[in-house]
């Protein structure tokens, strides 16, 4: 069941002491693994902030790490990049030769419209190869890149533009929903006018055949036209500290926070978690199911597997609809992927729709080696279909925008352990997760507290907030001295396994009784009929909170809704006891969620208890929140329902 290789050290516990013990030790050495222009010999220091950094005096290049260095070893003609987008029906394949030329012919256009090292560089585009060839070009040149989740609402685009300051921003002329044609120019052009930052150009690259964008002379470049003429970029060496990019995440106060990564203690990260945890290889295929517009499309679709020589599948499609609930099965089988990476949402739409996994069986899956989740918690229902259903290793793991790579898991590539179902795994090399409680002091296992991390956080964890320090120290480090604060609550158990149960805001108070709705939802989850869940805790005159259930079934599930609530209520007090309060659940067709499948309970929360509320710009579509306060209050499930968006 575990494809591993003969290199791994198969001792999980003796290497990730010595990460804690002798951090300088373990991470030169990890470094020693990738190509420096020129060597580090400041492995660990801190700035004038007191803010770690890793390998502060060495020099290299990201982008030579993923092609230039894999055509220097004489690896050139192997396959460094599988397009595959059923909405297109279009595959396409690219040697890492292709793959630095593209690139290299980018990074010139680039160049002679004026970005040079320390600019930034805006990228809203589509899962198409020159979105993943434009944020390679700006690593090759020490430009910054943010890419911004193609087809984003022009408001936040604009808001992203002001903070970021580009000298440049890529886009193209759509993106593709399915079956719907995202014209993207109108969205761009509308968040330009509202910005007050107004960058050089703008780049568009045209989708000859599904549409084309109207250009405004002088100002508009059309990306072909440009590229024809211009002379290919060499590699700039910059310096381990400098940024490689800015990943926007949700703020608590509606103001997206600019998450700022590193070169070379990034590209340490990708090189070591690759192999670690996900056992991966310089010739293995890899895919992430992912958009490259999140955290684990920047690691894990193309930064990891291209630095490690991996072949990675950028695919422009959905896991149903495209053509159906088999198209994960498809693209796996045609392309013998050996790990896979998804999140748990996406695996719930397959479920909902092919609930007894016949899709499954219509594919040769013998290559595949590891299915990994993470990206939101996994419910336990969601893990044993799977395992079930494929019979390998299916392992969930957890980590943030922030971490960029994970902080738990269960790392194949060193030891598998046995899996437990609802924990993300023990700690990766360098993360000290522990529990605090409100006091700030360890907890012991079993107990459920805050989720932080011991300073110093390791390589590839984000440098700061872009040019927001304050908010980057009181985000973080405020609440508890010599911690990284995750935001997350849960516990471990007497194994060193942990439990992450949601955001510290889902624990909810019931009549004096912390409760957690994670735990609430795993419970719900595992009835037969059940999709997906949302428990919430909502506002009540008595108990102070109560919780309530949102479920969604599978598709052809014939039960009442009565019954069904009858039955949850049931299952929720035999598991915690009558002290959970859980006696409301509704049926909805959706949950509202961000595009990278988080569930969006503040919001919903907020809607119930008629307070105001703003509309994230990550969610996935806001015509869902009108569905499910809709039910909310046709159910009296809150106390008022007259809140309205900020």
């Amino acid at each position: 069941m575990q494809s591993c290789s003969p290199k791994s050290p198969k001792n999980y516990q003796a290497l990730y002491q010595k990460s804690l013990e002798a951090p300088i030790d373990f991470w030169q050495a990890e470094a020693e693994k990738i190509a420096w222009f020129q060597k580090p010999t400041q492995i660990l220091t801190q700035n004038e902030r007191g803010y770690y950094r890793w390998f502060a005096d060495g020099k290299l290049n990201t982008c030579y790490l993923a092609a230039d260095h894999h055509v220097a070893q004489g690896r050139g003609e192997e396959i460094a990049l599988i397009y595959d987008s059923p909405v297109t029906e279009t595959k396409q394949k690219f040697t890492y030769r292709q793959l630095r030329d593209e690139v290299a012919q980018l990074a010139g256009v680039l160049s002679a419209l004026g970005v040079t090292k320390g600019d930034t560089v805006i990228i809203y585009m589509p899962m198409i190869p020159q979105t993943l060839f434009a944020m390679l070009a700006c690593a090759r040149l020490g430009a910054i890149h943010s890419v911004v989740f193609g087809g984003f609402a022009a408001h936040e685009l604009a808001v992203r533009i002001d903070d970021a300051k580009p000298k440049l921003i890529l886009s193209a002329s759509c993106g593709i929903e399915v079956d719907r044609v995202i014209p993207y120019k109108p969205l761009l052009d509308k968040a330009l006018a509202e910005a007050s930052h107004k960058p050089k150009h703008t780049l568009i690259f045209q989708r000859e055949g599904i549409l084309n964008a109207d250009l405004k002379a002088g100002y508009d470049l059309d990306w072909a036209e440009l590229l024809e003429d211009a002379a290919p970029a060499e590699c700039i060496a910059v310096a381990s500290t400098d940024p490689l990019y800015i990943i926007y995440t949700s703020g608590t106060t509606g103001k997206p926070k600019g998450i700022v990564r590193d070169n070379g203690g990034h590209a340490v990260a990708m090189q070591h978690s690759l192999a670690g945890v996900y056992d991966s290889y310089q010739g293995d295929i890899f895919w992430a199911a992912s958009d490259l517009g999140w955290a684990v499309g920047h690691s894990y679709i193309v930064y990891a597997p291209l630095i490690a020589g991996c072949t990675t599948i950028l695919y422009e499609g959905k896991p149903v609809r495209t053509p159906d609930a088999g198209a994960f099965w498809r693209v796996m089988a045609e392309h013998q992927v050996k790990t896979f990476f998804t999140a748990p949402t996406a695996i719930r739409a397959i479920r909902k729709e092919d609930p007894e996994g016949l899709l499954i069986k219509q594919y040769d899956l013998s290559h595949l080696k590891a299915f990994f989740l993470a990206g939101e918690r996994c419910d336990p229902a969601t893990l044993e279909w799977l395992q079930e259903k494929l019979g390998i290793p299916v392992i969930d793991h957890w980590w943030q925008t922030e971490s960029g790579s994970p902080m738990l898991a269960n790392p194949l590539g060193l030891e598998l352990f046995p899996i437990k179902v609802g924990s993300a795994g023990k700690p990766f090399s360098g993360y000290q997760v522990q529990i605090l409680g409100e006091d700030g002091k360890a907890l012991p296992p079993n107990q459920e507290g805050a989720v932080v991390v011991k300073l110093p956080l390791p390589p590839g964890a984000l440098l700061t907030i872009w040019h927001d320090d304050a908010r980057f120290e009181k985000s973080y480090f405020q609440r508890f001295e010599g911690y990284y604060l995750t935001g997350d609550g849960g516990f471990y158990d007497e194994e060193g396994y942990f439990y992450i149960m949601g955001r510290i805001d889902d624990v909810i108070n019931v009549a004096g009784h912390r409760l957690s709705t994670g735990e609430m939802e795993e419970i719900v989850a595992s009835h037969n009929a059940v999709a997906e869940c949302a428990v919430i805790g909502i506002q009540d005159a008595l108990k102070g909170q109560v919780p309530v259930g949102l479920v969604v079934l599978k598709d052809g599930t014939k039960i009442s809704e009565k019954d069904l609530e009858n039955q949850l209520v049931a299952l929720v007090r035999e598991k915690i006891g009558a002290v959970a309060c859980f006696k409301r659940v509704a049926i909805v067709q959706r949950l509202p969620k961000t595009r990278s499948g988080k569930i969006l309970r503040n919001v919903m929360r907020s809607i119930a208890d008629g307070k105001p509320y703003s509309v994230p710009s990550t969610i996935d579509d806001p015509l869902i929140l009108a569905e499910v306060s809709d039910k909310m209050r046709k159910e009296k499930m809150g106390e008022a329902f007259d809140a309205k968006p900020e």
